[in-house]
């Protein structure tokens, strides 16, 4: 569900970032992300309470800003910042939702999934004379960094396999939305994947992506909520608060980029965590 809700956004914002390049930048976050499973988890250090807690946090201001610009176009911001202080108020009150949910809610997002990519692949795509482009190094980087918070498994058992199937999904999507937009249309809006719709002839379908960005932003959204929970307590509230206000403010690439950050601040503790095991043994 993760991989749901930040491709919501994060398609749009890499390709602004890298072109047709883009396919390479997930490739390369999806390989990173592969990895990381050999590590073993953050710790229990101040550092990697904050650490997680930030890069959770961070994801929740993009899932904000992803339900906010889908569901409620007239006003993004405003309904960004209003998702993710709800978010929060819900974890602290208790809410809990059973398993059969998030599996219910995970099988119709990969049901619509896969309805995107064989609408996507069946119909041709309008013409262009738009090129790939020579590479662009630090482009494919912003690519890689806004997609890799999402490509974090949601459980982890078999997490390794879990991983690659996330990044095998994150490149096909990211394959068909090329395909059929090219670069430069699918940079042209925060809600691309509306115009890959239209471009594939499903209008029709607008009012199911509609449904499909509020599970796919609401049921990580509360995932990540109950992880800053777990690492800080009570102040998770405040921590919420701060998320909702840089929904608020922040330009969606800034908010991915700095999700990305955090993701690649989580990654090197765990570095330092396998090496201190390594150490110890």
């Amino acid at each position: 569900m993760r991989l749901g809700g930040g491709l919501l956004i994060a398609l749009a914002a890499g390709a602004a970032a890298a072109g047709f390049w883009l396919l390479a930048g997930v490739v390369v976050a999806a390989l990173l992300a592969a990895a990381v499973q050999l590590l073993p988890e953050a710790g229990e250090t101040k550092a990697d309470r904050v650490v997680v807690a930030f890069a959770r946090l961070t994801e929740l201001a993009a899932y904000g800003i992803a339900f906010g610009f889908y569901v409620f176009p007239s006003a993004p911001r405003f309904a960004a910042a209003g998702f993710v202080l709800a978010v929060v108020v819900l974890d602290l009150g208790g809410l809990r939702l059973p398993p059969f949910v998030t599996r219910w809610a995970t099988a119709l997002l990969v049901v619509a999934g896969l309805a995107l990519i064989a609408l996507c692949v069946a119909v041709t795509p309008v013409s262009t004379t738009q090129g790939i482009g020579s590479p662009d190094v630090p482009g494919i980087v912003v690519a890689a960094l806004v997609v890799l918070p999402f490509l974090r498994p949601g459980a982890r058992t078999y997490a390794g396999w879990r991983s690659l199937a996330l990044g095998s999904a994150a490149v096909l999507v990211t394959f068909v939305a090329l395909y059929q937009l090219g670069s430069l249309r699918l940079r042209l809006s925060v809600t691309s994947l509306r115009d890959l719709l239209a471009a594939a002839d499903a209008d029709t379908l607008q009012p199911v992506l509609t449904v499909v960005a509020v599970l796919a932003t609401a049921l990580p959204a509360l995932a990540a909520v109950a992880e800053v929970r777990e690492r800080a307590g009570r102040r998770a509230a405040v921590g919420g608060i701060l998320a909702a206000a840089f929904a608020w403010v922040a330009a969606p690439v800034v908010i991915l980029v700095v999700a990305g950050l955090g993701s690649v601040t989580e990654l090197l503790l765990r570095v330092r965590a396998r090496r201190y095991s390594g150490a110890r043994e």
